[in-house]
């Protein structure tokens, strides 16, 4: 039914998203919590819907949320929009998002995730998906400009919630197994604030495995699965031992990026879980950021290794060209989360298609790949090139760039500032600036889409070298006078 608006009563979708500051980054739109005002979470939802309606038919939306402080206020303003358009809300509560996604793609309705994912708590953001999955960048650029019509919403809905999503993403996974699979592990749950920390443990023990939790935060906590924190290394090494778990879980924010780690307590690059999660799963072709190991693109296991700009979107929208030739096509990113092309089988039992990051899957495939041999030797028998990535946070986006451009355009002259002896023998601008060095070293340095950091990362022979030198390429980063230049 149209609602007749008067002239001052009317807001355009374009010019409160612009005048927000709120842009889109490497996944979703991301801003500080007090640009996501009622209006820009208004129009943001209508923008998305509309865009929508031409291509799809549905009458009810999914609403779920992270343990932000900023999140459920956000929520009930997505909530209020869509019933501005007279449609019906499924409103999850906390939940992971690809427990959403899941859901939304079987009942073939879109749905908005409110959540920032690994940044500070002081800041936040929506997901999007149509009925078929993750929005594209296309949808991105048609969301910010679109001129959607609406009005204020004047008093905001209260939030009725329901579980079947959660219970739907849980039996997605226990259904491949068999319910003793983990019968012989101890695991250890680092639930500090993830979205799905009421799910994992359940899920687990349905597995057989016995459950320890670790760290319940009632105070956001922004794990960042590409940036894993001194504390958190010391930690996992601690409770490893204290516990005598065989495996430590956990995941970023809104629970699409897992963080692992194995008997030992280490930690594992989420590029290398993905490797071992696709090797288990007997896939085919990838599609993974140009970021990852490149021991990935090297192995022998895959029939295509296809690499792209960083960003969920990117990889996904790479699945298109794979499924040309490929049946079983998946891809993964650095942060770990695996996004699955194509219905598949495991274990004799079917397995749909998720093209969104997910933490669960990856997490259970390395526990059956690791039934008769330990997650560490699974990971050392790789060939041993090693990863690693850190960031520099509050830093200005206009600094980055410059640095950026300088080094496109002199690259020995920006590798010699960053403290190296040795000359660039091959530049990659697919994301950033990805600099091949002589010894074989690779440093790659590429501003955050999502927020003011400049993240680096760097591939080497040991994990020493990697670290080493992405503490010092960030040191040597922050006091670069590029007024020089």
């Amino acid at each position: 039914m149209a609602v007749w608006l008067s002239e001052e009563q009317v807001l355009i979708s374009s010019e409160v998203i612009k005048s927000s500051g709120v842009q889109f980054g490497t996944s979703g739109a991301r801003g500080l919590v007090e640009q996501f005002t009622t209006d820009t979470c208004a129009a943001f939802t209508h923008a998305f819907l509309s865009g929508l309606q031409d291509r799809f038919s549905f009458r009810q939306v999914a609403v779920a949320i992270d343990n932000r402080p900023s999140s459920p206020m956000m929520a009930k303003s997505v909530v209020g929009a869509i019933k501005q358009l007279g449609m019906e809300v499924l409103y999850y509560g906390v939940i992971p998002t690809p427990a959403l996604a899941y859901s939304a793609m079987q009942d073939g309705i879109p749905c908005i995730m409110v959540t920032g994912s690994h940044i500070p708590f002081d800041r936040n953001g929506l997901k999007f998906y149509r009925p078929d999955g993750e929005i594209s960048k296309a949808d991105e650029q048609a969301i910010l400009t679109a001129n959607v019509q609406f009005a204020s919403i004047l008093e905001l809905p209260e939030l009725n919630m329901c579980s079947s999503a959660a219970e739907k993403y849980a039996n997605r996974y226990t259904s491949l197994f068999n319910d003793d699979m983990l019968s012989d592990k101890r695991i250890g749950i680092y639930e500090h604030s993830s979205a799905g920390r009421d799910i994992y443990s359940t899920l687990f023990e349905s597995l057989g495995a016995e459950v320890i939790s670790l760290e319940r935060s009632d105070e956001f906590v922004p794990i960042d699965t590409e940036a894993v924190s001194d504390a958190d290394k010391a930690k996992a090494k601690i409770w490893s031992v204290e516990h005598k778990l065989d495996f430590i879980f956990s995941t970023d924010g809104d629970g699409d990026r897992p963080l692992v780690a194995d008997e030992n307590g280490d930690w594992l690059r989420g590029d290398i879980l993905g490797l071992l999660c696709a090797q288990e799963m007997r896939i085919e072709a990838l599609a993974i950021p140009v970021s990852c190991n490149t021991i990935i693109e090297k192995s022998k296991t895959f029939k295509a290794v296809s690499k792209t700009k960083i960003g969920s979107p990117y990889v996904i929208a790479e699945f298109d060209i794979l499924s040309e030739k490929y049946t079983r096509i998946a891809g993964f990113e650095a942060n770990g989360g695996f996004l699955l092309g194509a219905d598949i089988e495991v274990n004799g039992k079917a397995l749909k298609g998720l093209p969104t990051r997910d933490a669960v899957l990856p997490a259970l495939m390395l526990l059956s790949a690791a039934k008769n041999i330990t997650i560490a030797n699974l990971v050392s028998d790789l060939p041993q090139r090693f990863s690693h990535s850190d960031r520099i946070q509050n830093f200005a986006t206009e600094k980055s760039l410059a640095i950026l451009a300088h080094g496109i355009d002199a690259p020995e002259t920006l590798i010699k500032s960053l403290g190296f002896d040795e000359s660039v023998v091959d530049v990659d601008i697919t994301d950033g600036l990805r600099m091949t060095l002589t010894s074989g070293v690779i440093v790659h340095l590429r501003p955050s889409g999502n927020a003011p950091e400049l993240r680096c990362y760097a591939e080497a022979d040991t994990m020493q070298q990697a670290s080493d030198i992405v503490l010092s390429v960030l040191d040597k980063v922050k006091n670069l006078d590029i007024v020089l230049w």
